[in-house]
This record gives C-alpha cells, structure tokens and sequence, in this order.
C-alpha cells in the first residue's frame, strides 16, 4: 500500500535523493483481531498506522510503502508480509522502518536479530514509534531489553493460556470450540458477568444422539451412517468464514469415538468429569466403542459374493474355505464348482476333488433337517431355560448391588485424586496413569452393571425366537431367497465344514451363539429328564448349563442382529 502521493517529475530514486523515505509495518496476532468491530481492519491496526505516520512526520520522512501482517503470530518469522519488506528495502532507497513496538516485528531474540541483521545489512534503521530505539548505545541497550521482554512475554503468555486451558478442563469446561452437536454460547451470571458456557445445538443434538443409537445396533457402517444423517440433514456449523456443509466421514468418526458425548472433557491426556449435558448414555457410547472395534477387526467395506455358501463354506480336511470355479464343458455349458482354496493356492496338501455347486447345496439343505429340534425338545428346552433364567436373574439383582457400591466408590476415588492434583499433591503423570486403572474398572463395572439390567422379559423373548428359530431351521431356510441364505447361515454357524468319507461328501457344522448350545444332545436330554421330573410333580433343579447367561442370549444389540431378517 503506498501511502505517499505520486511524485509529479523523476523517478523514485531521484525521490529518495531529496527526501527521507520510510516502510510501515503493521501487524496483530488474530484474524478476529483484523476483523473486530466489523471493520475491515479492526481496531488495531488504524491505531499503529496512525503512531507510525505521527513518528514518519516527527522524522521528515515518507512513508511510500506499508506492509500489513493480519492474523499473522510474531512467534515465527516467515510472515508473508515482513517477507516481502525485507526484500523491498534491499532494492529501494529507504532510511526507516517504522513499527509501533518492536514486539510488532519479532517475539523471539533469534528472529529479532535476524530481522534486524536483514534490515541493517539493507541500510535501513529500525525505529519504533512509541519507544525510544534508534542507533546509538543507549538506544540499542534499550532495543535489547524490549526484545528481551517481548519473548518473556510471548513464552509466558502461551505458559498461562495452558495453564488456564488446564484449570478449565479440571473443573468440567469445554476448552475450544464445541464439538458437532454442541454450540458455544455466553451467558450473564447473576453479577451481570459473561460466562461462555456449551449447550446442546437445537438444530443438531437430536441428530448427533440418533447416530449414535443407530451405530451401536451394528446395522450401519460409518459410511451408511454418514450418508443417512446427511439425507436427514446434518450439516456442519457455520462460521463467517464457512458455510454450513455435510460432515465428512472422518468428522462422523471422530464424533462416535469422543468420550465428550457421553459427559468426558480429555486435555492433555487426562480425563474430566464435564459441565455440559450428555448427549448419549454411557452405555449407549461403550456399545458404540464395541461397534467400531469390531468393525476395524473385521473391515467395513461391503463384499460380493459369487455364491451364498461362499465365506460359510470350510474344507474339513485342511480348513481353507472353498472357492467357486466355474467349467465348461465341449458343447460350450458352464457348471459351477466348489473347490479348495489351500489346495488352489497350494499353500496346503489338500487333495480335495472339485464338488458341485448343486450337490452341496443339496447336502447343507439336509442338515438343516438334520439339526432342526423336535416340538417335544423345544418344549422341553423353554422349560429348563426358563427356570434358569429365573435363577440367574435373581442372581444377577444381587450381583449388580454389589457391583454399584464398588462403581461409586471408584468415583469418589476419581474426584479425590483430581483434587489431590489441584492441590498440587499428584504430578500430572500419575493422574493420567491411575485415571487409566479407573477408567478400565469403571468401563467393566458399567458394562456389567448395564448387562444385568436387561429386561427379564426382553430376554425371555429373545430366548423364544431363539426356540422358534432352531425348532423351525429347515423351512425358514428353505423359504429363503440367496441373500437371505447367506444371512441365515451366519446367524446359525460360525463355519460349515465338509469332510469326505469314503468318497461322499458329509456336512457338519461348528454352530454360532447360542445355537450351539441349543443343538447340543447333551442339553436336549437334560432337557427332556427335567420336563419328565416336572410332569411327575418333582422339585426339578436344572443343571448349571456351560456359558447360560442373560448376556449369553441378549448381548447389547439384542440377539444376532442378522437374525430378525431370517
């Protein structure tokens, strides 16, 4: 910006020969600085232009250029602006740089000295329009002092932002902005005091909660998540600067693994009880934690399948999967064929021949009817189940009041410790280390406590469409198209492996939860002699049944979630 008016004759050097000229340097920290008061330019930097022309004028000289560094910190010295006036001065005649403090200029001795290197190497004297700095001892001396404290000033400065960022943190606040979900927002006190505080965002709260709901069912990826909140109309915050725009998918995970929805402030490592309301329940962001680890575990990108037996489908003699191949045979017909995949790639010895695609089905249909239970032993099961529910839940009632006490005396030791740190009492590092050991046992409490919370009668109807299920395997899968085959599979094995014997083909299957325990023989005729103790009015007990527990049959999404669409 040249502030100077045209010269009427000669160039700037013949200028330079018969009037001092001068450089403005102009600078504020902040872009909110730049922009304070709704002015283009702020506050600030009208009042160094102003200082700076006064100390021009003081100096007989001209100010033919200004250089504005808006937003830009004095901690570092690659400021675009200061760039370009030190490359100025060293191809005009200019005698000063006029700055209004030199903490304007540099706020670390070793920028300041090569600043001031540069501008003296180019002939130019550094001037500050309101301390008294030029060439001489004195000058330099004081020069050196202001540029001292301009760097103690700077470094201590950013030691109390932290400390305060700190102290906010420890006593529940939100230090920075607001996560999606959230607004920042100032208040009056009862004094008439400004108190900035975070509430829930009125347009976006509801929405950030459903997604979370939604992701810990385990029916979406993030992906699926990101793209049904979009179509319901979630959009970023907009700020002056950027308009409000669909989140994008990191923003989505990075809002299901914070622990600030569920009522956590994390700074520095640490963790804090907060002052803002929750969005989510604990135990609705543990599920979603669960969710997402799976997840990572098993991948999230959806798969094409060229059979649905296909990923079920295991070798018995090597356990590779099986593969689909296809034949064709002289007149020009393709057949499909199973075929061993360790024996394809040869990473195995297998020497398992190539099987039918139609045969196989045919065989996996029959075990179906093989394992399907009987009416009489489904009887029989929901009986003996029953009670056992009964006797696990009554024990489980007890369990968790225990459990409860144990949780709220883990946080009392957690807000104890945390004022043992404020007091100064407890370094930082052993704060986080034994936020750690509580965090983990307070996580296990809650999941504990929230499993044996399950409605009895929510899992007594898990436990009958389980019943349904395995006493009606073979005509549900029978009524099945592909897709939902593949479906039915995964809800009821884990693998399904074929063996040859003798030269044919046997299927026999490694069952899911909590099929596996339903198709246990062992199981049904325990079954079978406490529905016959019960008909003949005995005090039938059940038998401890291996891995029976409500959190066996209703984990925290409900019963496999694959299963309601089978």
């Amino acid at each position: 910006m040249t502030l100077a008016p045209p010269a009427q004759t000669g160039t700037l050097d013949q200028l330079g020969e018969t009037t001092t000229l001068a450089v403005s340097y102009l600078r504020v920290s902040t872009k909110e600085q730049a922009k304070r008061g709704g002015r283009n330019e702020g506050f600030s930097i009208p009042a160094q232009r102003d200082a700076n022309l006064r100390k021009a004028r003081d100096l007989n000289a001209i100010v033919i250029e200004e250089f504005v560094d808006a937003g830009e910190s004095a901690r570092k010295a690659d400021r675009p602006e200061l760039m370009r006036m030190i490359e100025y001065v060293k191809t005009h005649p200019v005698a000063y740089c006029i700055v209004h403090k030199v903490d304007r200029l540099a706020r670390n001795r070793a920028d300041d000295v090569a600043i001031h290197l540069a501008l003296k190497e180019a002939g130019v004297v550094l001037v500050s329009a309101t301390e008294n700095i030029d060439e001489t001892p004195s000058g330099m001396l004081l020069y050196g002092i202001m540029s001292t404290i301009a760097e103690f000033y700077s470094r201590n400065l950013a030691n109390e932002v932290t400390k305060g960022m700190t102290q906010k943190a420890a006593t529940g606040g939100t230090v920075g902005r607001a996560p999606l979900g959230y607004l920042n927002v100032h208040k009056r006190d009862e004094l008439g005091r400004d108190v900035p505080t975070v509430e829930p965002d009125p347009d976006r709260a509801a929405l950030v909660r459903w997604a979370f709901e939604a992701y810990a069912t385990g029916n979406y990826s993030t992906t699926a998540l990101r793209e049904e909140l979009i179509d319901r109309g979630l959009t970023t915050v907009p700020t002056p600067k950027r308009p409000a725009k669909a989140p994008g998918l990191s923003t989505i995970q990075a809002m299901l693994s914070s622990p600030y929805y569920k009522g956590d402030v994390i700074f520095r490592g640490a963790r804090y009880e907060g002052l803002h309301e929750p969005l989510v329940s604990a135990e609705v962001w543990y599920r979603v934690q669960n969710v997402l680890t799976a997840h990572q575990v098993s991948g999230e990108k959806t798969q094409v399948h060229e059979h649905y037996l296909k990923g079920t489908l295991y070798c018995g003699d090597c356990g590779s999967r099986f593969m689909v191949t296809h034949a064709k045979n002289r007149t020009g017909v393709i057949y499909p064929y199973f075929i061993c995949a360790g024996r394809h790639s040869k990473r195995t010895s297998c020497t398992r021949q190539a099987m039918g695609v139609a045969d196989i089905e045919q065989k996996v249909e029959d075990y179906y009817r093989q394992v399907q239970i009987p009416e009489h032993i489904v009887t029989a099961l929901r009986h003996m189940l029953t009670r056992q529910f009964d006797d696990l839940h009554a024990a489980a009632k007890k369990e968790r009041g225990t459990l409860a006490a144990e949780r709220d005396k883990l946080r009392d030791e957690r807000r104890n410790l945390l004022h043992a740190h404020h007091a100064g009492a407890v370094p930082l590092d052993l704060l986080k280390e034994e936020q750690d050991r509580i965090s983990r046992r307070l996580t296990f409490l809650d999941s504990r406590i929230d499993a044996s919370q399950i409605e009895y009668d929510q899992a007594k109807a898990h436990l009958e469409d389980c019943l349904a299920l395995a006493g009606n395997a073979h005509a549900i899968y029978m009524s099945l198209d592909d897709s939902l085959r593949r479906i039915c599979n995964q809800a009821f094995f884990d693998r399904i492996n074929i063996y040859e014997v003798e030269d044919t083909d046997i299927v026999d299957a490694q069952h899911g939860e909590p099929f596996d325990a339903l198709f246990d023989p062992a199981l049904q005729a325990e079954a079978l002699a406490y529905d016959q103790r019960l008909q003949a009015g005995l005090d039938a007990q059940t038998g401890h049944v291996a891995g029976l527990s409500i959190q066996h049959w209703v984990g925290p999404a409900g019963l496999e979630p694959t299963t309601p669409a089978v």
